[in-house]
């Protein structure tokens, strides 16, 4: 199951409002798949979401690019997709202290680290830092040189997390 396979797996603080509009499921896995050579690029250039998530029957994506050619490369695959743009919202920021991450594959925004307990889930660990169970994805996309999979987190693993840019 990878990361976008279902509205449960979109992030952000509009998410769970997201979940309960009639038929999101069914909307999100169609803008999932129309955009999925978009989220790619995005994935390729180390482009960090901060939001994914349904809003107004569009996808929103709020995110943070490591260059302007990242962001560029980015905006220019969805063009090809959909010229329009009317069923997606963007929003997607430049910060060139990233691109160095990126360049040795680290790719996280300078942030927070945190060791893994006993006991922990990512969810647990989102709720203590975001105040969300919801936003564990953040926590695990900007750890994904690390974590292949949410559910397996181990115990001592450092963890990066994200600043929390809606506090």
């Amino acid at each position: 199951m990878g990361l976008f396979d279902s509205i449960k797996g979109m992030f952000g603080r509009g998410a769970a409002e997201a979940a309960k509009q009639p038929n999101a499921e069914q909307r999100f896995n169609e803008l999932k798949q129309k955009y999925q050579s978009a989220l790619s690029t995005a994935d390729q250039q180390h482009i960090q979401f901060q939001n994914l998530h349904m809003q107004d029957s569009k996808l929103y994506i709020r995110a943070v690019a490591p260059s302007e050619a990242a962001r560029d490369q980015f905006w220019q695959q969805i063009r090809l997709i959909n010229p329009a743009e009317d069923d997606i919202t963007t929003d997607v920021t430049v910060d060139e202290s990233r691109a160095q991450g990126a360049a040795t594959g680290g790719g996280q925004a300078a942030g927070q680290t945190y060791t893994v307990k006993s006991g922990d889930t990512l969810s647990k660990i989102s709720r203590q830092f975001y105040g969300d169970a919801d936003e564990y994805v953040r926590i695990f996309y900007a750890n994904r040189d690390k974590l292949k999979d949410p559910d397996k987190i181990q115990v001592g693993q450092e963890l990066v997390i994200p600043p929390d840019d809606n506090a």
